[in-house]
């Protein structure tokens, strides 16, 4: 029988995950099956432990993160700081392995896909949700000169600031405290989702120079991209190489075999200019 995988999520028809899957079994020579799944929003629970009674590993999106997390029976030491969960893997003895692969995700695009060098630079994160503390660990461990986190409640970057400390010189900030420039900014927010900004000042951007990064993406410019375009940012990148590299490493973690992301990536980029 083909193992069997998925993503769980609620919207889930636009997902590209059983698209990059396949692709990566294809590039692989890897023998499965990957479906979406429309989870019930008030029972997640039962709809995972239904698929797993023959599933191996399953992707979850949102809003479902910090369920799987739940119900995971044992956590990855990057699953358990992030407190969310965006892969599953059934292990030998039935019980479910709980992974979180968004932050490897992201740094593996910014460090391999857009030749960022992260090391003793500036970021600023924008957001404390659970797309922003997925990513906080990996991000400190490229050692940057400061890791800001940004959010409109300042308790909640204050602390998931407290929460990272011992990994790396982290801090908390309300959007309008900041003016001083730096050199790369991430967009964790869901804002660009509704078409708004993060209130943040132009005066961050220091043009030419600073790299501003969105976690989303779509078929145009995201509003932050645009935002940050319009005031002279060197560069601006969106999610799209996250959700790549975040879809190879969960297939590394159930494969035992790290695909090559670049092709995937440039056929996710024709089908989405085609609409």
């Amino acid at each position: 029988m083909t193992d069997r995988y998925c993503v769980f999520g609620n919207p889930i028809g636009h997902s590209k995950s059983p698209l990059i899957h396949r692709l990566f079994a294809e590039q692989t020579g890897q023998l499965l099956t990957y479906e979406a799944v429309l989870a019930p929003l008030d029972d997640f629970t039962g709809c995972a432990r239904q698929f797993f009674e023959t599933g191996k590993g399953g992707n979850v999106t949102v809003p479902f993160k910090e369920q799987a997390y739940q119900l995971a029976g044992s956590l990855s030491a990057r699953a358990q700081r992030a407190g969310a969960v965006n892969t599953l893997k059934r292990l030998d003895d039935g019980s479910l392995l709980g992974d979180n692969t968004d932050g490897a995700g992201l740094v593996r695009d910014l460090t391999r896909n857009a030749r960022l060098d992260l090391t003793g630079k500036r970021i600023l994160l924008l957001g404390a949700g659970g797309a922003a503390r997925g990513v906080i660990e990996p991000l400190l461990a490229e050692k940057p000169a400061a890791l800001v986190i940004a959010n409109r409640t300042v308790e909640k970057a204050e602390a998931l600031a407290q929460l990272f400390a011992d990994l790396g010189p982290v801090s908390a900030s309300g959007f309008d405290w900041l003016e001083e420039p730096v050199d790369l900014i991430i967009n964790g927010t869901s804002a660009s989702l509704a078409g708004d900004l993060p209130p943040i000042s132009p005066s961050l951007i220091r043009p030419g120079h600073t790299v501003c990064y969105d976690m989303m993406y779509g078929k145009e410019m995201t509003a932050f991209n645009r935002w940050a375009a319009e005031h002279g940012a060197a560069r601006t990148l969106d999610g799209l190489g996250m959700l790549a590299e975040q879809a190879a490493e969960a297939f590394l973690l159930w494969r035992g075999v790290l695909p090559d992301s670049a092709p995937v990536l440039a056929e996710l980029r024709r089908q989405l200019a085609q609409g």
